[in-house]
């Protein structure tokens, strides 16, 4: 099975730039695409960036999209999301996993918290 570590969040304001990495264990990395979601406090888990997982094409919610940019490294099994001109409500817990509109999703990580404030 596979297992997925991510990292990178922290406290940042508004305006700024943090960079995640979420690392996954195993062999079917290469052959899933991924995304990244996020969860904040009272809301259903979002999914928003997804990448294709041998041509690396992209998708993003609105919210995010001309601000955040999914990316992968196959080869060392590790999916980014570059976060620019963070918002306030860019606040929640990030985890990354499948894209689970087309595969099932892997064990959930502890995901990383991210906190966009004045």
């Amino acid at each position: 099975q596979v297992q997925l570590v991510e990292s990178g969040g922290g406290l940042v304001q508004p305006g700024g730039s943090l960079r995640l990495s979420c690392v996954a264990s195993g062999s079917t990395f290469s052959i899933s695409p991924m995304g990244w979601y996020r969860q904040a406090p009272g809301r259903q888990r979002e999914l928003v960036a997804t990448i294709t997982a041998a041509s690396g094409r992209t998708t993003y919610a609105d919210s995010v999209k001309g601000r955040f940019t999914i990316s992968r490294d196959n080869a060392n099994t590790t999916v980014y999301l570059q976060m620019n001109s963070l918002k306030f409500e860019d606040t929640a817990v990030y985890y990354c996993n499948t894209d689970t509109r087309y595969l099932a999703p892997y064990d959930w990580g502890q995901g990383t918290q991210v906190t966009v404030s004045s």
